[in-house]
């Protein structure tokens, strides 16, 4: 295993997709996991099949007080506050701006960009207090690129791009680390729901980068030495 400092993390919407296989490979290397997500019977289901060491927590990311009542349960449950944060969650409406509804323009700005702001503001006074600490964000090629029909969910990645160089330019030698991990179309269970648009740009699912693929990305950026910080990694399918 490769030099590391940090021992625990909390990944967000970790019982699927993304999140799971971060927490498979986090656990490989030894590190604690903390899986936190909506679905109670699918975090148990997972707790059984990581390993009885795995913390499990329920709760809405959106919400600011449930954060905090998450982050306690997660630092309880690991003595103290993780050492690494996986701002994963997020969801994806490939919708033209004119057919996009508030209601879907709310929800992906929501999930994709404030909760993340959320779990980091709970966190990083005691990362800043400790000097110690890395935050990983999921982002996504449309943090940087635009495409049709993308309008909600590049406008949340983009912010989510912006908060992440913002939060390195203010922690710069604090010893606070953050790295973006920014994949193409990832063949994810978010497939199974999303409504395509007729014209449809996305290559099919079996082309697509593998959840794993995008962890090992993830894992490896985690376990730098402590005075090494990967400030972003994008990562396309061939």
């Amino acid at each position: 295993m490769s030099s590391t400092r940090a021992r625990t993390a909390l990944i967000t919407g970790g019982s699927r997709g993304i999140g799971l296989a971060i927490a498979r490979g986090l656990l490989r290397e030894g590190v604690r996991v903390a899986l936190v997500a909506r679905g109670v019977e699918e975090l148990a289901t997972r707790k059984s099949e990581l390993g009885g060491d795995t913390v499990v927590v329920a709760g809405d990311v959106t919400d600011a007080k449930e954060i905090d009542r998450v982050v306690a349960a997660v630092g309880a449950a690991f003595g103290g506050m993780p050492d690494i944060l996986v701002n994963n969650a997020g969801i994806f409406i490939p919708k033209a701006l004119d057919v996009l509804t508030s209601e879907e323009y709310e929800r992906m700005i929501t999930i994709n960009l404030i909760a993340p702001f959320f779990l980091l503001r709970a966190i990083l006074p005691t990362w800043k207090a400790q000097g110690n600490g890395q935050l990983i964000t999921i982002g996504s090629v449309a943090d940087r690129t635009i495409y049709p029909d993308n309008g909600g969910y590049s406008a949340s990645k983009f912010g989510l791009r912006a908060m992440h160089e913002a939060l390195r330019a203010e922690t710069k030698g604090s010893g606070v680390r953050t790295t973006l991990v920014s994949p193409g179309a990832v063949d994810t269970p978010i497939w199974d729901t999303v409504v395509l648009p007729k014209e449809n740009r996305f290559p099919t699912r079996d082309k697509m980068l593998t959840s794993d693929a995008v962890a090992d990305a993830v894992v490896w950026a985690a376990l730098r030495p402590a005075n090494v910080n990967i400030d972003e990694l994008r990562i396309t399918a061939t």
